[in-house]
């Protein structure tokens, strides 16, 4: 896979998103589109994430978020253009 097929997002998540297994959804999903990064709560109550992967696996998993698992309420996501950090895996950070 060439650069060019890759692409790397940060996603912020916005709705009640928190104490509704938000992140351990996305280490699913993430994990079953093949994509590395991370996701992590933040004390203002959203849930950011960093996907990395194929472009169109990102772009599902961004669909994705905007369902989000099925307690979450999900108000808006905005995503933006990031470095591919190289990862392996991907993984659930504390919150910041």
């Amino acid at each position: 896979m060439t650069a060019v097929d890759r692409k790397a997002v940060r996603v912020r998540i916005q709705g009640r998103v928190q104490g509704v297994w938000y992140r351990g959804w996305t280490v699913d999903q993430a994990g079953a589109l093949g994509l590395t990064g991370w996701v992590r709560n933040r004390s203002d109550g959203t849930v950011e994430a960093l996907f990395a992967g194929p472009a169109d696996a990102v772009d599902r998993m961004l669909d994705a978020c905007r369902r989000g698992p099925p307690s979450a309420i999900v108000r808006d996501v905005v995503s933006e253009p990031e470095q591919d950090p190289g990862m392996v895996g991907f993984e659930q950070r504390p919150t910041a």
